[in-house]
């Protein structure tokens, strides 16, 4: 198909890395020339649209550009083409579909979705073809799509590598709010407190040299492009507002129990916390699963992890997740493997008795 995608930022260019090489004819246009140069160069194409490019028109024209200016998009790309299928890859849904059913014509050839994947790096240099694989893409018709159109979303998530879950609008912003927005704040709340208690000149700066993966897996989110955020999060306040208020509710519980030195109130709080936890499912929606973790010592010479994910291959066993921890001007780093209880036994046996330094697995990382 001939494809338009409108904004050259991460997910616009990823979109059309990805569906290039499905072999669909991708161009990409951007407000901001240098994205748009750099986009079109990472596709392989002139700065300067192609004739054959120029002459044909789109038959699926996809939004990328950020939430408050997709609808006016829209309406400029439907006056221009008319004919086309018009889709948007945007973080929020129920305005913008009830937006768009005022417009007659556009309404039917419209479907909304948001692909659930990203990066704390923003722009076309940080695109990735395989950004989608394995993640969800949602899909939120209104009744109003008419059913090709729908097709044509489907299919096009499903080329880039996502798993198509479709959904209302209305339960998409409400789900985004605790899956995607809450998070974001309570990462960024994080290293706001951080700044605020640990000075650039102070003696605790230095402090933050301890850091372990603990605080680094927590407040990574803390990096996102603070004006996209913003602007998502004042669209959808009326979803994430009361999410909020429950937070201070248990951060106010849990200094109120501190305080009082109740220790079965502080216990039953973080009972609570380990239980959210395990309702979040695992690896592609699937069934969460409990890792256990192999802890293997290398000495700090060029190849060894590679020799690792070799022996790794040897015995059979898939690795979930890796962590890698290694001071300066030490000799030795540690590496320690996240796998199945199974696959665990079975690889810490193999590099034993290869002469590796594998310690017993455990069933968690600390």
């Amino acid at each position: 198909m001939r494809i338009k995608i409108v904004g050259a930022g991460l997910i616009g260019t990823s979109i059309a890395l990805a569906l290039k090489q499905q072999g669909h004819l991708v161009t990409v246009t951007d407000r901001d020339h240098s994205n748009e140069d750099l986009a079109r160069s990472l596709l392989g194409v002139s700065a300067v649209p192609e004739v054959g490019e120029a002459s044909l028109s789109p038959e699926v024209i996809l939004i990328a550009t950020p939430i408050s200016s997709i609808f006016a998009t829209l309406c400029t790309e439907f006056t221009d083409n008319p004919e086309a299928t018009f889709i948007d890859i945007g973080g929020l849904k129920s305005n913008l579909v009830l937006e768009v059913a005022t417009i007659p014509g556009l309404n039917s050839r419209f479907c909304s979705t948001h692909p659930m994947a990203g990066r704390e790096v923003n722009g076309p240099a940080a695109a990735r073809a395989d950004l989608f694989r394995g993640r969800p893409w949602l899909i939120t018709p209104s009744a109003q799509t008419d059913p090709r159109v729908l097709s044509i979303a489907r299919d096009i998530a499903s080329e880039c590598g996502a798993t198509v879950v479709e959904m209302a609008p209305e339960e998409h912003d409400g789900a985004i709010a605790m899956i995607s927005h809450l998070p974001q704040v309570t990462a960024s709340l994080l290293g706001s407190v951080i700044q605020a208690e640990v000075g650039a000149e102070s003696e605790e700066a230095n402090y933050l040299s301890l850091s372990g993966q603990g605080l680094r897996d927590t407040i990574r989110l803390a990096s996102s492009d603070s004006r996209m955020w913003s602007e998502l999060l004042l669209y959808n306040r009326s979803s994430i507002i009361p999410l909020l208020e429950t937070l201070t509710s248990k951060i106010a519980s849990l200094t109120e129990a501190l305080e009082n030195e109740d220790e079965d109130g502080i216990r039953e709080i973080l009972d609570l916390g380990a239980q959210g936890k395990s309702r979040i499912p695992g690896k592609h929606g699937g069934v969460a699963r409990n890792y256990h973790y192999l802890p293997i010592v290398i000495d700090d010479r060029p190849g060894q992890l590679a020799r690792i994910f070799l022996e790794c291959a040897q015995a059979n066993v898939n690795i979930e997740d890796l962590m890698m921890e290694h001071s300066p001007g030490q000799q030795t780093g540690l590496i320690t493997l996240a796998l199945s209880a199974e696959d665990a036994t079975k690889l810490h046996s193999h590099l034993t008795s290869l002469g590796w330094l594998a310690h017993s697995p455990r069933a968690n990382a600390q």
